[in-house]
């Protein structure tokens, strides 16, 4: 509740009425008042919603009305309160989970949904309870998408709208948020405000590293992060939160300063006048359920939903009644296991038990042998027990304890630490947790329990039967852990590797044990389990045995290693692949524990030979500690009028209401009377005839209205893409798994999904799939055209180049994994054939036209309504259209409203991503590096269907020079057809993949050449004014400029020279640098694309409505628009509102694409404004002193137009492919980054130490902004280039489809220090104020991280004798990277593979 809100209190009288309170302690009773903003001090009004309504003149009358409201205890049904309302509800489903209630029934659609799964944290609430025995209120975050509403009884939710809004006040932690510049296009923003909520209200001044770890749950795929650490990192006390050589303030810039002005140049983000964190602001927790808590028989509540019954037993012997009748009954807990099975894997559960009001559960017990720990207790529960266990017990007895400690700070994010159980971890028996092999290795036993009695069972190798199988019975619960204390002379050690450093599943895991005799290096005792390669947790035993009674060397270590070999063995067809890299792993991670004893046993004088300096760090954990960045834009110039923005850091302008809650996207819009909810059904084959398709079952539940198929389409049944059609929804045949086949309608999204799953297809399969480029290739299968370009004569100048060499890369997919959904709602007016369609999309006229002809209805039918976009990346125009249309047909045959939100799984699988990409290239050059010749072909997987393939191999042709000047060049691609899910646009448009060519070609020449990769890329650089090979004139001074001042400020030079100093003295440790630069095209080759219109409103208040066809996606489109119409009407911009895109405003719209959304839609309302102005001219001289209000009304009675649409043509660029000439592009964007990594050889993990990036973008129109682009689209480029892995199985079904199985960076993968520049002195007289486009171009530079990691991969290779070129395929991940490193482990490991007998087996994933 907030101040001013209609809620009177009074602080001193609510002192007394928590004192009062039976079994409240005085502390609580402070908290809670604590709580309360001080008002009237005589009689109070008290109301909380529905929850109670209060007059009082003391704190007895309350108590008292208090008790008779405990009376409601469980005859009530479910209890609980969202926002200090109370909610009741008398039989709640079982398979309702918190997300959807908040959304659906409470109309809160601040919490979003991003992947339903529990790892991106879109839909991030903070859960309260009250403990009666410890007399405490506990304050924790939550993913709402796991939390099932049983589950929420007694408890008190605060969403984002809880903590503040716009319309009252806002909190800090959203003001911070959105003043740093933390909200790009605001989807993930109110899970990333309530995770640091969550936080401050536990502990108001964290430091930096609880920050990020607070944040690690949380997914963005816009900011990079950075300006959300910026905006968080002022709650931090700065004595404690300074990790920079123990001296420089995290807060600060560059130079220390924490002013709003730093050098001479006004920072991002002012930090002056920030809202100070008031506790008073905060709800307090109601005390109705703190009397609840405290005088509540524990008595089993039930609740029977539609299809499942869930149980909570009020005490231990109701469990075990209940587990010996339904023995098969799960135990729900945190529901980070079975709902994930439930909700993804389709297990039905009839009766679901969850005992978290059961006190045994949760009960801790500390002795001098170790801590037992209840089964129910929470990760981060656990993890608190295990700090204060180091803090008491003797040093040498804690080693377990920190193990463990070490693998739950790693487990998941913390909404998920903070419900999933450590009997739930134990019980769901997964080969890759990161507790069991750990548990195992350190001799910890539970405690099995059941109606039949107790038994101890040791967690060990016999304890896990197989896969998610264990020795607990049925009928039978968990307990308790006990969690022994180290011995002494023993030592404990936990390890894991993971596709991403936090919050993902490892790839491998290790717990290691070993004792050894009092004062001596023999081995009494040793223990050593791995996860993640069997189908289970896998006992070392063979290792064991060798160690075992030996003294601990080299020699009996050797032994270990050989004996590991026979111990972990993977076959091909492995689930989860990578299988030469897990083995690999497995060595590594043993020698990483030998390393850590050989240093405890030098440490007690045992062992007396030191540690091989060169092996030192190979035990040190990677550099973590986020330094400060500094960001450095151009002033405006003095002359500039204050009330200008242009080329100021404004705030987006939906920042504040993306960081609330408030901001309304596609799902948010308010449910209509008698929508129904349309569910895709998807093909489960590659290529097959469709025989049959039976809906029947479906038709008869409960719920379903009808069944759209091909048949039920009234118009065109294709989409007309680029001159390639694509079906609608599939008919007689399927191309790959994942194409529309039909849709369910029903009345609920459940029911329609339900009815999804029971239509069934029969299909005939059809031979010659294929999958990848080389069959592609070999069967001829490509969309034509194929293209060709070239200059100079290439053959000639092979022959007479000094040296040639032939090399290739392969460049993997990307998903766009915006967090916000395909979504749609369409709504059929009634009358006349017309369609209202509100939906997220890049393209609303593209849309629009889509659902005309595919309805058989004139285009002013339908209108398109964008009002924002949660992300987009090029992902929402194609595949949006067709989805568009098959909801337009199923509004259009039920008669009502239809809406359709695809879930993470489902988007992922049908929508596409960015091409996979084979380069090939032969290149010549002179041994002074000068590259005299190039010849270039790419191969683009395209999918199932054209897309805009055939259009991205244009492109990429057309950039394969990047900033090169290569005299003789040609290069040739095509578009290949597989039977894959096509993909489509992408960020970047194919440029990524063909500069990574480029630049790799360059990297191996330098390699042949032994010299740095950036001489040869400062040889071949364009520097004087030069036509492209496609003729196209240009000026790369700027280019030039860019490249000098990123090496000067990159200190590349000294930088290089302490690297190669590093990898001299380190043997598994090494570090790379690398400096790539970029020359972008922007604008559309198709020169009709390049046109925009806007139209603008002056109302007679004088406030002013701009409407334009461009979308704001998160790339402060509507801000930048803002500041136009501003500057060119001189009136401040909080007179200026853009509601919304939309096709009956604005005609014929063309994408919001290519970086042009700026360009083209800005001059149109320029433009616009203009018009407006000048007429206004008459009334200003008239009356120059007048105020703008003053003119306004005066031209309205002098009826004087104050509308008028604006238009902008474009420039006319163009392609000839049939001269290999033209001009495709308005400018080029010049960029230039150097970053620097450190990299573990033994696993392929690493860490970026420093990015420094100079971009040319013109005089920025908004430097806030431009900066997020820049470091958001970086960030995504490290992805792609280092990250992103999409994985098929052979029979070409996708196996990511969510961020459990697909890793976008996080918090974890941020330079540590992240520095941006934007060129001084530059200008463009081709764009809107001399600005330049910038959403795209920086996505490449993200591939100086690929180079970096591919250099000190060279170093590795130099060490093992390997010199010269070799191949790194993109991404690099920690699999390719660590194999390429060629170490000791990984060639044992290849040398048994090509040593064994049991012949191939058809690998768990293609390679795409």
């Amino acid at each position: 509740m907030f101040p001013g809100n209609g809620v009177q209190r009074n602080a001193t009288g609510f002192r007394s009425v928590f004192s009062c309170l039976v079994g409240v302690s005085e502390m609580s009773a402070q908290s809670a008042a604590r709580c309360i903003k001080p008002r009237d001090s005589k009689e109070t009004a008290l109301s909380m919603g529905s929850s109670w309504n209060v007059v009082f003149h003391s704190g007895r009358q309350v108590c008292i009305n208090f008790m008779k409201m405990a009376e409601q205890t469980l005859e009530d049904g479910l209890i609980f309160y969202v926002n200090g309302k109370k909610i009741m509800e008398k039989n709640p489903d079982p398979e309702t989970m918190l997300l959807p209630y908040l959304r659906k029934k409470l109309r809160l659609t601040g919490t979003k949904y991003g992947c339903g799964g529990g790892g991106c944290g879109a839909c991030t609430v903070m859960v309260s309870r009250y403990d009666p025995q410890n007399k405490n209120i506990s304050h924790f975050s939550v993913n709402a998408c796991l939390l099932p509403i049983c589950q929420l009884h007694g408890g008190a939710v605060t969403t984002v709208e809880g903590i503040g809004s716009t319309k009252t006040k806002l909190h800090p932690a959203q003001e911070r948020i959105a003043k740093a510049h933390g909200s790009q296009c605001g989807f993930c923003t109110p899970g990333m405000v309530m995770s640091m909520y969550t936080l401050l209200r536990n502990n108001p001044k964290p430091t930096l590293e609880e920050v990020t770890e607070g944040l690690a749950g949380n997914l963005c795929r816009c900011t990079g992060y950075r300006p959300i650490v910026d905006g968080y990192r002022t709650f931090c006390e700065r004595e404690k939160c300074c990790q920079i050589n123990g001296t420089a303030c995290c807060m600060a810039n560059e130079n220390g300063s924490v002013g709003p002005v730093v050098n001479g140049q006004l920072e991002l983000f002012n930090k002056d006048g920030l809202l100070p964190l008031d506790p008073t602001q905060d709800l307090i927790f109601p005390p109705e359920l703190m009397r609840l808590a405290e005088s509540q028989e524990r008595i089993s509540q039930k609740f029977i939903g539609e299809r499942m019954t869930w149980i909570s037993p009020g005490s231990l012997d109701e469990l075990l009644q209940l587990k010996a009748d339904h023995p098969q009954a799960p135990i729900v807990m945190g529901n980070t296991n079975i709902g994930l099975d439930i909700k993804f894997k389709g297990i039905f559960h009839p009766v679901l038990l969850s005992p978290t009001r059961v006190h045994e559960l949760f009960k801790v017990t500390q002795k001098p042998e170790g801590v037992c720990v209840g089964a129910g207790c929470s990760m981060s529960v656990v993890k608190s027990v295990l700090e204060k266990s180091i803090g008491s017990f003797p040093p040498e007895n804690t080693h377990m304890f920190r193990a463990l400690l070490q693998q739950i700070n790693l487990l998941g994010g913390q909404q998920i630490r903070n419900v999933a159980t450590l009997g739930g971890n134990i019980a769901s028996a997964y080969p890759n947790s990161d507790l069991t092999p750990v548990l195992a290795a350190g001799r910890c036993t539970l405690v099995a329990l059941s109606k039949e009695g107790r038994r101890r069972v040791p967690i060990d190798k016999d304890f896990f039967l197989g896969f998610a199988k264990t020795a607990v019975k049925p009928n039978e619960i968990i307990l308790s852990v006990f969690i022994p204390a180290s011995r002494k002379d023993e030592v404990v050690h936990a390890f894991r590797h993971a596709p991403r450093k936090e919050n993902a599943l490892a790839t491998v895991n290790a717990g290691m044990r070993v004792w050894f005799n009092e004062n001596s290096s023999v081995v009494k005792d040793i223990s050593i389990y791995y996860g993640g390669v069997g189908t289970t947790i896998v006992s070392a035993e063979g290792v064991c045995k060798q160690i075992i009674g030996r003294p601990w060397e080299d020699a009996t270590l050797s032994d270990g290693y050989g004996a590991l070999m026979d111990d972990v063995t993977l076959m091909a067809s492995a689930p989860g692949g990578k299988v030469d890299f897990r083995r690999s792993l497995t060595l590594s991670l043993l020698f990483k524990f030998n390393l850590l004893v050989l240093q405890y046993l030098q440490e007690k004088n045992v062992f007396l030979k030191e540690i091989p300096k060169g092996l030192q760090s190979t035990i040190q954990p990677l550099p973590k500690h986020i330094q400060p960045g500094y960001q450095e834009f151009q002033n405006v110039l003095e002359t500039q009028l204050a009330q200008d923005p242009v080329g100021r850091p404004m705030v987006h302008r939906s920042a504040l209401s993306q960081a609330t809650g408030e901001a309304v996207y596609c799902d948010d819009l308010p449910h209509i009377d008698g929508e129904l909810f349309l569910a895709i059904v998807t093909s489960s084959r590659a290529h097959a005839k469709i025989i049959r398709i039976d809906f029947s079952e479906a038709l008869k539940l409960p719920g379903v209205v009808d069944v759209v198929i091909a048949d039920d389409i009234p118009g065109k049944k294709c989409r007309n893409i680029v001159g390639f059609n694509e079906e609608l929804l599939a008919k007689s045949e399927v191309t790959c798994v994942g194409q529309m086949v039909c849709a369910v309608v029903a009345d609920s999204e459940a029911h329609a999904k339900r009815g999804a799953a029971l239509v069934k297809i029969t299909y005939e399969d059809l031979q010659d799939c294929i999958f990848t480029l080389e069959e592609a290739i070999e069967k001829q299968s490509f969309f034509l055209p194929k293209w060709k370009i070239g200059r100079g004569d290439v053959e000639k100048a092979l022959e007479d180049a000094e040296q040639v060499y032939e090399g290739e890369i392969r460049i993997g997919g990307q998903e766009h994994f915006y967090l916000e959904t395909q979504s749609f709602l369409v709504v059929p007016v009634g009358e006349e054939q017309e369609m209202k369609v509100y939906l997220s999309t890049q393209h609303p006229t593209f849309t629009q036209v889509a659902i005309a002809e595919t309805l058989g209805i004139p285009s002013n039918r339908v209108s398109c309504h964008v009002k924002r976009v949660g992300g987009a990346f090029g992902g929402k125009v194609t595949k949006t259209s067709i989805l568009a249309s098959i909801t337009a047909v199923a509004a259009w045959k039920t008669g009502r409203p239809v809406r359709c939100v695809l879930e993470r799984g489902e988007d992922m699988l049908i929508t596409g991503g960015r091409n996979p990409v084979w380069g090939k290239y032969k290149v010549g050059f002179m041994k002074n590096g000068r590259i005299t010749a190039a010849d270039f072909q790419y191969y683009v997987n395209a999918g199932n269907t054209a897309d805009e393939s055939v259009l991205v191999a244009e492109k990429i042709l057309l950039h394969l020079d990047n900033a090169y000047n290569i005299p003789n060049l040609r290069g040739q691609s095509a578009a290949c057809r597989t039977n894959l899910p096509s993909n489509t646009a992408f960020r970047g448009f194919g440029v990524p993949q063909c500069m990574l060519v480029i630049e790799n070609m360059i990297t191996d020449v330098a390699h042949k050449l032994g010299r740095r990769p950036e001489e040869i890329r400062e040889i071949n650089m364009y520097k004087e004014l030069s036509l492209t090979h496609y003729k196209m004139k240009f000026d790369p001074e700027n280019l030039v400029r860019c490249w000098e001042e990123c090496k000067e400020k990159a200190d590349i030079h000294r930088r290089r020279q302490a690297i190669d100093i590093f990898n001299k003295e380190n043997q598994y440790k090494k570090k790379g640098i690398a400096i790539v630069p970029i020359k972008y095209g922007i604008g559309f080759s198709m020169s009709f694309l390049n046109q925009a219109a806007a139209l603008v409103h002056i109302y007679n208040d004088g406030s002013v409505l701009v409407s334009h066809g461009g979308i704001e996606m998160g790339q402060g489109l509507h801000t930048k628009v803002q500041q136009v119409a501003s500057r060119e009407l001189n009136i401040p911009t909080s007179l200026i509102h853009i509601s919304e895109t939309s096709t009956e405003c604005v005609p014929n719209t063309c994408p919001s694409a290519a970086s042009f959304g700026t360009d083209a839609n800005g001059m149109a309302v320029q433009d616009a404004c203009q018009i407006l102005y000048k007429r206004l001219e008459p009334i200003r001289k008239k009356n120059p002193n007048g105020t703008w209000q003053n003119w306004i009304m005066t031209a309205f009675l002098e009826k004087i137009s104050l509308s008028t649409t604006g238009y902008y043509r474009g420039q006319d660029l163009y392609m000839d492919w049939e001269k290999q000439e033209g001009k495709p592009y308005a400018y080029f964007t010049y960029g230039v980054c150097c970053s620097e990594v450190e990299l573990d050889c033994l696993t392929g993990e690493y860490r970026t130490l420093r990015t420094d990036m100079v971009v040319d973008i013109g005089r920025s129109i908004n430097p806030s902004i431009d900066i997020g682009q820049i470091e958001g689209s970086f960030i995504q480029g490290l992805g792609l280039f280092t990250m992103e892995e999409l994985k098929f199985s052979p029979s070409g079904m996708l196996y990511t489809r969510g961020p459990g199985q697909y890793k976008i960076p996080s918090f974890c993968d941020v330079p540590l220090k992240f520095n941006v520049y934007l060129l001084a002195g530059s200008s463009n007289p081709l764009a809107i104020y001399s600005s330049k486009g910038i959403g795209e171009p920086c996505l490449f530079l993200g591939s100086s991280v690929f180079f970096a990691i591919k250099e000190a991969v060279a170093a590795a290779r130099k060490d093992a004798g390997l010199t010269g070129p070799f191949t790194l395929n993109s991404p690099a991940t920690p699999e390719r990277t660590c194999l390429a490193c060629a170490t000791r482990f990984t060639n044992m490991v290849l040398q048994s593979k090509a040593g064994s007998t049991s012949g191939s087996a058809q690998p768990w994933a293609l390679d795409i």
